[in-house]
């Protein structure tokens, strides 16, 4: 059962002077045009990638003194990520207060991280128009800082694909298979199952592209392998 957006008011702060735009920003498409509702959380979330990437790239400008601009690009791409801010959403419980229509819950759209990813942008949207920038800016850093410390930790799932062939190519001077094991969902919303496979390893990842079903996969079997066998012979 939803809960009480109340209480989601509550948790992002009871001063503020809320209007209707958080509900919003808790409007799946899919409830929208079940429901012929005239809005739904897609312009608030193109507003709040915005927002996130001005504030974490101040977060990171103050953290980091003395990483050059390069660096700080690819924590902040590793921040924005589907994966970053799906985990954010769920550790927030987020996906509790959101609206999706009759289908999409049946086959648990609500759930997806592309789905849980795009709230976070949604409400971060909201926050900033009833708050304001320095207000939703010290939110993002609070949230950041609890669960993402060391930003630099993010970097190796920047680009998972590229490491795995990287530790193949120098332990075995192979390459990596990827397979898609099979396609569920409906034809708007496809759910990729891909797995990789190495010199007799294995791994799988799921994700609504087969782009993001690989890198899942990828990062799962690099993660195994470094920590099983090591990053050398």
């Amino acid at each position: 059962m939803k809960r009480d957006v109340n209480e989601l008011k509550v948790q992002l702060g009871e001063d503020i002077a809320w209007s209707n735009r958080l509900i919003e920003a808790l409007t799946h498409r899919s409830y929208a045009v079940e429901n012929a509702l005239p809005y739904d959380n897609q312009r608030l979330e193109f507003l709040g990638d915005a927002v996130l990437e001005i504030a974490l790239t101040d977060y990171l400008f103050n953290l980091y003194p003395d990483c050059d601009e390069g660096a700080m690009t690819k924590m902040r791409s590793a921040l924005v990520r589907e994966p970053a801010l799906a985990n954010l959403a769920k550790k927030l419980e987020f996906g509790e207060y959101l609206s999706v229509g009759h289908g999409e819950a049946e086959i648990g759209g609500a759930g997806r991280d592309s789905t849980l990813a795009d709230l976070f942008e949604a409400i971060i949207g909201a926050f900033y128009l009833d708050a304001g920038f320095e207000r939703v800016k010290r939110f993002i850093w609070d949230v950041y800082r609890s669960e993402y410390p060391d930003p630099r930790s993010l970097l190796g799932s920047i680009n998972p694909k590229g490491l795995l062939q990287e530790y193949a190519q120098r332990r075995w001077g192979i390459s990596p298979v990827y397979s898609i094991l099979r396609t569920t969902g409906p034809a708007h919303l496809p759910i990729y199952e891909v797995e990789v496979s190495l010199h007799g390893f294995f791994a799988f990842g799921s994700a609504a592209s087969r782009k993001s079903a690989e890198s899942e996969a990828a990062r799962q079997l690099y993660s195994y392998l470094t920590t099983e066998l090591g990053e050398n012979e």
